[in-house]
């Protein structure tokens, strides 16, 4: 995609434009982003994946048996039946996992990094219905899909403002509204992180929202070193060999704190497990039972692909790739391969085809790397067949 091109996603900003002036710096509102866009689910197909196990629902009721009360999926069919007429919403994790229309929406932000993605969540509200004023520490893009929602922007905030006692909810006690827009279908709204935001439904309204992965820096000090351990022998320790006497044996002394961070500093330091990390870290799905392997033969795999069968990602996978000094690395739902340069085109196209067929991987079937890479991500459950 060309970054100065102007995308009417952006309301004719070009990529450039907005990543210099808007990304994790300001909202940008958008009327029609999505010029007669029109929901590819229903409120009572939304409600319908609330009642399934494996998608991660939520009810939040302004006037329940508490205020702002939460309630977990999944749901009973009488649920809505038995809900007031206003003032609550339904939200529903990672609907693009589990409705092929959904996620084709995400093509509308190749502009940005898809290994950032992190899933489109949708939200059905009553009249009157909303969350509450709150803040994310994450970007969105709020897609108007069905209906009305007024939306509230406030101040910046941060981890010692100030929020109302809620075991679920981080629900702000100082709301300081600064703006207010009401959106309609295919309207959009962008929200750089902690931004105070609160959305009100107007009237029966269902609100895409497309979410962006930042692991916290607890995170990242968290997992990494949790991961840099399996690598580490146990007899590497801090040692002070040739260290001048103490004048005092109870000093910690600043050469003791030195040495440490040299120790530290030698393993954090590594680009290469860095790197491997990350990738592993920023493609682990959302729900890794979905992601479940076929055991198939390679004599099986290219007969069916030669017959027609089609690949497709497996819509809970997360895919990315980069490039190290020995080679290429590609990351497939939470695991890594290093794999030789002359691997790129096909890395590029597993990471972005729609479909994976023998026209576009017929040069690939006759190399034994691409066709064992092939079959361990449909092992893994990374790809798998389109008619499975």
């Amino acid at each position: 995609m060309n970054p100065d091109t102007p995308l009417q996603l952006l309301g004719g900003l070009t990529a450039r434009e907005f990543l210099r002036d808007y990304w994790q710096q300001k909202p940008l509102l958008i009327r029609q982003a999505i010029p007669g866009f029109e929901s590819p689910i229903s409120p009572d197909e939304l409600a319908g994946l609330s009642l399934e196990e494996e998608v991660e629902s939520r009810v939040v009721l302004e006037h329940g048996e508490r205020p702002w009360e939460m309630r977990r999926g999944p749901f009973a069919e009488d649920t809505y039946q038995n809900l007031p007429e206003r003032d609550w919403t339904l939200l529903v994790q990672a609907v693009d996992q589990f409705v092929p229309e959904v996620a084709e929406l995400l093509e509308h932000f190749r502009f940005l990094p898809s290994w950032r993605i992190d899933d489109v969540m949708i939200s059905y509200a009553a009249p009157g219905g909303g969350v509450g004023p709150h803040f994310d520490n994450y970007d969105v893009f709020l897609l108007q899909g069905h209906g009305r929602r007024r939306w509230k922007i406030g101040q910046m905030c941060d981890a010692e403002s100030a929020l109302l006692p809620h075991a679920d909810l981080r629900i702000l006690a100082d709301f300081q509204q600064t703006d207010e827009w009401v959106l309609e279908p295919g309207d959009m709204l962008y929200l750089p992180p902690r931004l105070a935001h609160f959305g009100i439904a107007e009237d029966d309204c269902m609100t895409y929202s497309v979410g962006f992965r930042a692991p916290s820096a607890a995170e990242v000090l968290t997992h990494f070193t949790d991961f840099l351990a399996q690598f580490l022998p146990d007899e590497e320790r801090y040692s002070d060999a040739g260290t001048a006497p103490a004048s005092d044996p109870h000093e910690i002394q600043r050469d003791a704190l030195d040495r440490l961070k040299l120790l530290l500093n030698e393993h954090m330091s590594d680009e290469r497990l860095l790197l491997t990390w990350f990738g592993q870290f920023m493609t682990e799905p959302r729900y890794p039972e979905l992601v479940a392997g076929t055991d198939v033969e390679e004599a099986d795999f290219l007969s069916a692909i030669e017959d027609g069968a089609v690949l497709i990602r497996n819509p809970s996978a997360r895919l990315a790739w980069s490039e190290v000094d020995i080679g290429l690395v590609l990351f497939a739902s939470g695991q890594s391969r290093l794999l030789p340069s002359s691997l790129r085109e096909l890395l590029k196209l597993i990471c972005a085809a729609e479909a994976l067929h023998f026209d576009n991987l017929g040069q690939w079937l006759g190399d034994e790397d691409g066709r064992k890479l092939l079959l361990e991500l449909i092992k893994q459950g990374s790809l798998e067949f389109a008619d499975e």
